[in-house]
């Protein structure tokens, strides 16, 4: 069986191994694999082979995959969705107190409630979006 061959069925075998383990090291040393199948078919001898498979696959590995997987991953302190509003700014549009209350958050109305049960929070004011119980602003007041 000739070298780029064996090679080629490496690259696939590590491409598909990708597909289930998602690393991003297979999948970079089956690319690695690729392109020494392509330097075999034009005729490199045995050991440039290898040496180039080693040289490609650590470049790879050392300078793409940390770029990779930086791309793949969300960041930890990235938040969505309601949890996003936690920490921000509302502007109240109807007075806040334990019971009732209207704030605008990120230019949409929001129902809210004033996180101190004993603070009544007038229309006007900028507060801090504490917490958010299901479509209820849980807010305080800025000092």
């Amino acid at each position: 069986m000739d070298p780029w061959l064996i090679w080629l069925i490496t690259a696939v075998l590590l491409g598909v191994a990708e597909i289930f383990t998602l690393t991003a090291a297979l999948g970079l040393l089956g690319g690695a694999a690729l392109v020494t199948a392509v330097l075999a078919a034009i005729g490199l001898p045995l050991p440039w082979q290898f040496l180039a498979f080693t040289l490609v696959a650590t470049v790879g590995v050392v300078f793409v995959r940390p770029v990779a997987m930086r791309r793949l991953m969300p960041r930890e302190g990235e938040r969505f969705g309601v949890e996003a509003l936690v920490g921000g700014a509302a502007f109240v549009t109807a007075e806040v107190t334990r019971l009732s209350g209207r704030v605008r958050i990120g230019g949409e109305e929001w129902t809210a409630r004033a996180y101190d049960e004993t603070q009544v929070i007038p229309p006007g004011t900028t507060v801090d979006v504490i917490e958010i119980k299901g479509s209820t602003a849980l807010v305080y007041p800025r000092e």
